[in-house]
């Protein structure tokens, strides 16, 4: 006779399962993981602890407790991560939003909305958009604003589409398929550029953790020999489509700001460069005014 299992014994023992494969939050994802096979919130599960899980239920959560000890990451799984307490869609060859990356948008916010509350229109552009995650975000916190949001992948551009529609910014985000900034004219129409670009070094990928490694996107991760590669091609490129005193505000990795800042520096037009570190404390946003 097979097992019959309740909520919290999944729970325990999918968490030693997974720690035995090695997998830092190993409670939150077999909590993660058998909520969305239950079609439920997380704290439900604790509610129902008792509850008996079926053998349907159970076939395609010890699916995905497989696919997860092989290291594929639980937001593909269940096909959403949390960001800005939105729930984005995300799938293979789409980066998975960051916790980090809110700092991006905290850092926006604290600049424009001011303003937006003011009645100013503010324009803004987020090359290498991924999911949509950050464009979206801004559209919720920003009230007066229209974002163009590019990237160089048809599926990054797919699901962006569809988490705008999900989160009713349609009108107010476009998607544009193409390369970053030269999508655009050198024209000065942005208050603000805001971006996560790849910046990990070429050498490091190897050593990513294999969630990282073997499943998402190459091009959003790998920044070149020294991670630089897309701030020396886009910074230049900022004054011709920044108006004046309008914002460059960019993630960044550790060690990178003195360099990016002199790459800032280096155009001859942008002032008030600030990093901003991350709760964690490391280095983590660097932004700039045009003068």
């Amino acid at each position: 006779m097979n097992k019959i299992w309740t909520v919290l014994e999944l729970i325990n023992e999918t968490a030693a399962y997974f720690k035995k494969k090695d997998i830092e939050s190993a409670r939150l994802d077999g909590e993660l993981l058998l909520a969305h096979c239950l079609n439920c919130a997380r704290i439900q599960l604790y509610i129902d602890f008792e509850r008996i899980v079926t053998e349907e239920e159970l076939a395609v959560f010890r699916e995905l407790v497989r696919r997860r000890a092989a290291r594929e990451p639980v937001a593909y799984l269940i096909g959403y991560k949390d960001f800005w307490s939105l729930k984005i869609a995300v799938g293979k060859g789409v980066l998975i939003p960051r916790p980090e990356t809110e700092l991006l948008v905290e850092e926006s916010v604290k600049i424009f909305t001011p303003l937006s509350d003011g009645g100013q229109q503010t324009a803004i552009l987020e090359p290498g958009t991924g999911s949509g995650a950050l464009s979206i975000a801004l559209a919720q916190e920003i009230k007066q604003c229209t974002i163009y949001a590019t990237d160089i992948s048809p599926a990054a551009i797919k699901i962006a589409q569809r988490n705008s529609r999900e989160h009713g910014c349609a009108g107010r985000v476009q998607f544009i398929q193409g390369d970053s900034l030269t999508s655009f004219r050198q024209k000065e129409i942005f208050d603000l550029i805001v971006s996560n670009p790849p910046y990990i070094c070429s050498a490091d990928m190897a050593g990513l953790a294999p969630e990282i490694r073997e499943h998402e996107p190459v091009e959003a991760l790998d920044g070149g020999p020294d991670g630089l590669s897309f701030y020396r091609q886009w910074i230049p490129q900022m004054p011709g489509l920044l108006k004046k005193n309008g914002w460059a505000v960019l993630e960044m990795g550790a060690g990178q700001s003195a360099a990016i800042a002199q790459l800032f520096e280096n155009t001859g037009v942008f002032a008030d460069v600030q990093t901003v570190r991350d709760y964690a404390g490391h280095e983590r946003i660097i932004k700039a005014r045009k003068m």
